[in-house]
């Protein structure tokens, strides 16, 4: 956590894909990032426990929360079984000393796993001592809105005791993300800082870049008291190693900036 700013603001590897965990862990020793988070993918390097260890300990950098493979992207990776891939990214958590793991909603299809994930998730979560902090999503957009996710794409008046707020999946769905954030309350307990146009692409932008409050996201969290991580979220992918790092660093500024002010606020 930055003493200056009162919050811990962690680095998503996927903010520097195509490139693996270890430049990750580079840039983000370099920016002054207080961590990372692991989005586990089909590279082998983001399901290393050992490697991933190695590299958190070289930069002094803790790996804070990891993301299970549960995007359409990751169908195949950890298995086709969407407990498997809960319970390994569980288990790689445990490995790296991170606290936090994400997941996403199951998709329609997935029936079965979506008919026990409310309480396969509770039990996961009593049982491990971890954090399975579900993540907000949005309807699919193609002329007409399709329901995508079962029991939904909106964690918010679900009984989960801990969700993922991310911006730029709350502009994708057109979502009130303020709203959210206090009808959430203490069940709020990591964040993906990013931002959104509102276009049914899920954009990922820098926050400020887009139409997404960020600022007051922030100002809200510091006077809430808010004590998770703010993961750094946001798409370089088109990006040069120059403009990357621009981005990565603004995003740190923006987040460190915009909580100060909050707790100053308070």
């Amino acid at each position: 956590m930055s003493e200056s700013t009162g919050v811990t603001v962690t680095l998503s590897t996927s903010s520097v894909y195509p490139l693996g965990p270890a430049q990750a862990f580079e840039i983000a020793e370099s920016l002054g990032y207080d961590g990372i988070e692991v989005m586990v993918l089909a590279d082998p390097a983001t399901q290393d426990a050992a490697g991933l260890r190695e590299l958190s300990e070289r930069h002094g950098l803790p790996i804070r929360s990891i993301h299970a493979p549960t995007l359409l992207v990751t169908q195949r990776v950890y298995g086709t079984s969407p407990w498997d891939k809960v319970d390994r990214s569980i288990e790689l958590a445990h490995d790296v000393d991170a606290d936090v793991v994400v997941l996403h909603p199951p998709f329609r299809w997935q029936k079965e796993y979506a008919a026990s994930f409310v309480e396969g998730v509770a039990a996961r979560e009593k049982e491990f001592g971890l954090v399975l902090a579900v993540e907000n999503m949005y309807p699919w957009r193609a002329g007409r809105h399709v329901q995508a996710y079962l029991p939904g794409w909106d964690p918010v008046p679900q009984p989960y005791e801990h969700v993922t707020l991310d911006l730029s999946h709350a502009a994708t769905a057109r979502s009130d993300v303020l709203q959210m954030q206090a009808d959430l309350g203490s069940r709020l307990a990591h964040v993906h800082l990013t931002d959104g146009s509102g276009s049914p692409k899920d954009e990922h932008l820098v926050p400020g870049c887009g139409s997404q409050p960020c600022e007051e996201f922030l100002h809200r969290l510091a006077r809430d008291s808010y004590e998770g991580v703010v993961a750094v979220e946001v798409g370089t992918r088109k990006q040069k190693a120059e403009g990357r790092e621009a981005y990565l660093r603004e995003s740190l500024e923006f987040a460190r900036t915009h909580f100060a002010r909050g707790l100053a606020d308070r």
